[in-house]
C-alpha cells in the first residue's frame, strides 16, 4: 500500500510538471505549424528563458530556418518530456540546447543534470544519429553569482560529455560574459538574470560558427 502510495505521488508529481508548461509548449508548436517549412533544413534552438526572450534568433541567422522552442522557466527534465514537440518534430539538422541554469537553481545536482541531458541526446540521435547537437554552458548572473562554483562544475561536466562524440558541440559563453573575475553588470536587465541586447550579443559571437 505504501508503495503504491508513492508511486501515485511521483506520477502526479511529472503530471503536474507536465501541465504546467502544456499550454507553453501547445503554444509554441501552433506558432510553427505556419512558420515551419518541412521542405527547409531546420535549426533548433530549445531550453529555458534565455533561450526563450532571444527575439531576434532568425534576423540573426537569416540564411536558416530557425527555430526557437525555447520555454521559460524550464529544467532538463522538461525538455526531456518535450523532446517530440519542441525538437524531433521540425527535423532539425543541429540542435542548440540551453538547460542547467534554473536546474542548479532548484539544487539539483550537476550529475543528476548531466544524466537528464543525456537522455535527450539519445532521443534526438534515436530519431536522426545525423544531428548535431550544440550544448550551450550555463551562464553567469548577477542574481545567480553565489551558485557560480556549481555552474562551473556543471559545465565541466557538460563539456567532458561532448568530447567523446563529434556530433556533440560545446559552447562556453561563461567566460566571455565575465569581467576578470566577476560577471559584466551591464548585459543584464533589471532582474540581474536575463539578458540584454549587449548580452545576446556576447552569445551570438559565440555561436554564429556553429550556426554558420
Amino acid at each position: 500500500m505504501r508503495v503504491y502510495l508513492i508511486l501515485l505521488l511521483l506520477s502526479g508529481i511529472v503530471s503536474n510538471a507536465q501541465s504546467s508548461f502544456s499550454k507553453e509548449v501547445q503554444a509554441i508548436t501552433q506558432k510553427y505549424d505556419s512558420l515551419y517549412d518541412a521542405s527547409q533544413e531546420s535549426i533548433v534552438f530549445t531550453g529555458s528563458s534565455s533561450i526563450r526572450v532571444w527575439k531576434d534568433l532568425q534576423q540573426r541567422f537569416p540564411n536558416h530556418q530557425v527555430i526557437n522552442s525555447g520555454f521559460g522557466g524550464s529544467q532538463a527534465v522538461d525538455l526531456l518530456q518535450f523532446t517530440n514537440d519542441l525538437i524531433l518534430n521540425y527535423k532539425p539538422k543541429k540542435v542548440f540546447i540551453y538547460e542547467g541554469d534554473n536546474d542548479i537553481q532548484s539544487k539539483k545536482r550537476p550529475k543528476e543534470i548531466i544524466s537528464t541531458i543525456a537522455q535527450i541526446r539519445d532521443l534526438i540521435f534515436a530519431n536522426n544519429p545525423q544531428t548535431e547537437i550544440v550544448f550551450i554552458s550555463a551562464k553567469p548572473s548577477i542574481s545567480r553569482w553565489k551558485l557560480r562554483r556549481k555552474y562551473k562544475r556543471l559545465n565541466r561536466k557538460m563539456e567532458k560529455m561532448t568530447l567523446t562524440d563529434g556530433r556533440l558541440k560545446y559552447v562556453d559563453v561563461w567566460k566571455p560574459m565575465l569581467d576578470g573575475r566577476k560577471v559584466k553588470q551591464d548585459i543584464f536587465v533589471s532582474d540581474g538574470l536575463h539578458m540584454n541586447s549587449k548580452g545576446y550579443e556576447i552569445w551570438y559571437t559565440a555561436l554564429k560558427n556553429h550556426v554558420n
